[in-house]
């Protein structure tokens, strides 16, 4: 059987007249079956490419949004640098000034101690097993130090575009606490012929205060406490934009 276009084409060779081919018609009885699909192969191309697109463009948000939550800090610059945007930072010297301030009492250092304290009273006549009072603790305590940068004047901060040279305060001891859940009467000896003494067990905590902060000096709490601050200075003061931090 043929189809409407070929039996169009007999008909005109059989006339003498040119063929003239028939590329799209409704009248010979539909032989539009190659053109058709040709077409839908051509729509299914553009789908695929757009569909295609449309992956890579989430696929690169998807890499841009990771990257801006694991590296912040790069990618802030990066993207600052793409669309000409730069953050000023305002580093005169005031103002580092007062940003040191803001730290106020920083502690630096917090130093561990255990030690065994005892005290005693005796009677100048009568032996200790009769009159005397004796007490053994086992004492558990902290000596906190640091620097207080609220000390810190506008004369110990030199500014010179990306440098700046500090003096800091000295640093001191903050805090000596005793542990009370971890403190013990290790032993009391009373004698026998005078109650317990109230007051005793009182001044042996207050001399163990005096022996743990004693002992963290000799260790050399403070110039730990000033070395970490130095640290926290300069990690502070790079991040306000300074390539370069000294101490006096």
């Amino acid at each position: 059987m043929y189809c409407g276009n070929r039996l169009k084409t007999k008909v005109l060779q059989a006339a003498n007249v040119e063929p003239t081919a028939y590329a799209k018609s409704d009248v010979f009885g539909g032989c539009m079956r190659g053109t058709d699909q040709d077409g839908l192969e051509v729509k299914h191309r553009r789908k695929t490419t757009a569909a295609l697109l449309l992956g890579i463009a989430l696929g690169a948000l998807g890499l841009m949004l990771i990257a801006r939550q694991a590296a912040p800090s790069f990618w802030n610059g990066w993207a600052g640098r793409l669309l000409g945007r730069s953050t000023q930072i305002d580093v005169s010297q005031p103002t580092v000034v007062n940003k040191i301030q803001q730290l106020q009492r920083l502690e630096t250092v917090v130093y561990s101690v255990d030690k065994v304290v005892s005290g005693e009273k005796e009677n100048p006549i009568l032996p200790d097993f009769l009159a005397g009072d004796r007490l053994l603790m086992v004492v558990h305590g902290e000596v906190v130090a640091g620097v207080d940068f609220n000390r810190l004047k506008s004369g110990d901060v030199v500014v010179q575009d990306k440098r700046v040279v500090l003096r800091l305060p000295s640093a001191q001891v903050f805090s000596t606490r005793i542990d009370n859940e971890r403190t013990k009467v290790y032993s009391r000896q009373t004698g026998l012929l005078v109650p317990v003494d109230p007051d005793l067990e009182t001044e042996v905590r207050r001399e163990a205060e005096r022996q743990l902060q004693q002992a963290a000096l000799v260790d050399g709490i403070l110039k730990t406490a000033n070395t970490n601050a130095r640290a926290t200075l300069t990690s502070l003061l790079q991040g306000l934009g300074f390539e370069q931090v000294e101490f006096d």
